[in-house]
């Protein structure tokens, strides 16, 4: 026979050791509860934080090491077709030298100016400006894409009695010009001046270049300043097809000498 806590009345459910309300016996595990739900304020401040690192992180490395820029035109054919994705890399020719045969990517010289150009609508134009000043979108607009082809002092000429260039006199083959096209059907004779290259691009029929913006100035003019220059081709990537890195020409310009 059982004998009633004294608190205790018929009927009452009692205490039993190890329940809620009672001390755990010796050795005993408590109970875990549920880990309480994420609430959605913190899930929306991690998704922020990630995007906020993520922007970060392509903000350095387009302004440091590389930057994706897309190709509008035709100019570059075969090298580079309309639509290509290409990356440039920032290290040329900030931190390492630039050679003849390079392709570039630059702020369209003020001297190549053409005029003001169409605007789109101002939200436009400030998400797409931002998203390409992050890295996201590439570039293009008023970048340029074209081959160097003489450096600071080089004289270049065109054209032999066989119609190729001659840079510091010496005759030199180009591979990369697309085929059918002519080194130049334009005459030209210039030095390139100190601090800047000149360039052309390798669809020559089709590409308004140095040639094209120089006039009669002898080089100063159509010749594109180092302080405007993007960075180099390093390679192509998109689309998936077309995914390679860009041919060296440093051969074509071997036997040249210092201006």
């Amino acid at each position: 026979m059982t004998k009633d806590r004294p608190d205790s009345r018929p009927g009452e459910a009692q205490d039993v050791p190890g329940t809620v309300g009672d001390e755990l016996p010796p050795g005993a595990v408590p109970e875990e509860e549920p880990p309480a739900r994420r609430s959605r304020g913190a899930f929306v401040r991690e998704l922020v934080v990630i995007v906020v690192i993520a922007l970060g992180l392509s903000f350095l490395v387009k302004t440091f090491l590389a930057q994706p820029y897309y190709i509008p035109s035709q100019s570059m054919e075969s090298t580079l077709d309309i639509g290509d994705r290409i990356i440039v890399s920032k290290f040329t020719p900030q931190h390492s030298s630039l050679h003849r045969g390079d392709v570039i990517v630059f702020k369209d010289p003020a001297s190549w100016s053409s005029g003001p150009k169409p605007q789109q609508p101002l939200l436009k134009r400030m998400v797409k400006d931002s998203l390409i000043f992050v890295g996201v979108l590439p570039g293009g607009g008023d970048h340029v894409v074209k081959r160097v082809i003489g450096m600071p002092g080089d004289k270049v000429k065109c054209c032999t009695k066989t119609g190729k260039l001659t840079v510091n006199g010496v005759e030199i083959t180009e591979p990369y010009i697309k085929a059918g096209n002519a080194p130049s059907l334009q005459q030209f004779d210039i030095t390139v001046p100190a601090g800047a290259v000149w360039v052309m691009g390798d669809n020559r029929g089709d590409s308004a270049d140095s040639r094209f913006h120089d006039g009669s100035s002898g080089g100063k003019l159509g010749s594109v300043p180092m302080d405007d220059i993007s960075g180099q081709v390093v390679a192509i990537a998109w689309p998936l097809d077309r995914i390679q890195s860009l041919k060296s020409y440093g051969n074509v310009f071997a036997r040249v000498p210092k201006p």
